[in-house]
């Protein structure tokens, strides 16, 4: 397949984003010479107009949509509703305008927060509907789970090749530290080197620590994006992850432990854990189109630490 993006034309939204410009990578070594990245201020893909414009200019025959509102349980409690509609009507009418404009394929890149709240563990694609999502995600989850209902009724109706992927939590260079968006890999690390430099001998987090999440490393992401764009032509969703969890509580201390933070992790009750348990069923993406990760937790977690202690910070 290593000549499949060589004459494709490729859009891909959120291609400067973190997950983006790791498949953005991946995909020029693959001989993509043809790659279009719509930013916001060019290209608000809220708006229909700016969508259409994207689509007469690029003339893309494939488009990767990775673009998205997104942020920890605190921004999506913050921003319900934003995190709803600006999804919601981003990816419902790129797809729509794509089936118009006869692109060849769309891949919708969805969430693991469109899984019930309280999903058997190993999360089955069979489960996505059997229950509501964890209430904080859920506007968040539910409006990228409308790209799936989306995607199997273009393929009924018109034929459309749309695929539906649902990765679990990401991590790796190049995420997001903001303490008050970020989600929990990113802000542990951050508060444990801060903690460290500053002499400091707690740092506070919140929840339990009971809870359970598995994490995927981006670059594992981007290349079972691309292997799905590859070879994968249905519009049934499919995991990607590693169908490995760990509580927050463990993952806090390992975190300590590379970083080299020895102070107490004292746990905040009063925030909310999120979904109980997280842990993702992945046969169905090496059987379908030869998917397995590869970076270990602990070797993904050392490659982030240290991008983020050599990388300056503002």
């Amino acid at each position: 397949m290593d000549s499949f993006f060589r004459d494709k034309r490729v859009v891909v939204t959120g291609g400067a984003g973190f997950l983006g410009s790791h498949l953005v990578k991946k995909l020029c070594a693959r001989g993509c010479t043809s790659i279009t990245v719509p930013r916001i201020p060019t290209y608000d893909l809220t708006r229909e107009e700016n969508i259409v414009r994207l689509l007469q200019e690029a003339r893309a025959h494939i488009i990767i949509h990775l673009a998205a509102v997104v942020g920890g349980i605190g921004a999506n409690r913050q921003s319900p509703g934003r995190f709803f509609y600006d999804n919601l009507i981003m990816g419902v009418q790129l797809m729509e305008q794509a089936r118009r404009y006869g692109v060849e394929k769309f891949v919708a890149v969805g969430t693991v927060c469109s899984y019930p709240k309280f999903t058997p563990v190993p999360f089955r694609e069979e489960d996505l509907w059997n229950g509501y999502p964890e209430e904080t995600n859920a506007p968040y989850g539910l409006a990228k789970k409308m790209l799936l209902v989306q995607s199997q009724a273009y393929r009924q109706q018109y034929g459309f090749n749309s695929i539906f992927l649902v990765p679990v939590n990401l991590y790796g260079p190049g995420d997001t530290f903001d303490l008050e968006t970020s989600h929990v890999i990113p802000a542990l690390i951050r508060k444990c080197i801060e903690a460290k430099e500053a002499g400091a001998d707690s740092i506070s987090v919140w929840g339990t620590g009971k809870a359970t999440r598995e994490f995927l490393y981006v670059e594992d992401a981007a290349e079972g994006i691309l292997l799905a764009t590859e070879r994968y032509n249905s519009s049934e969703p499919v995991n990607l992850g590693v169908g490995f969890e760990i509580s927050i509580k463990e993952l806090a201390e390992l975190i300590a432990k590379l970083t080299g933070f020895q102070g107490r992790i004292a746990w905040d009750t009063s925030k909310p854990d999120g979904q109980p348990r997280r842990c993702l069923e992945t046969s169905r993406a090496l059987r379908e189109f030869g998917f397995r990760a590869e970076v270990k937790l602990e070797e993904g977690l050392r490659r982030t630490i240290e991008w983020y202690t050599q990388t300056p910070r503002v």
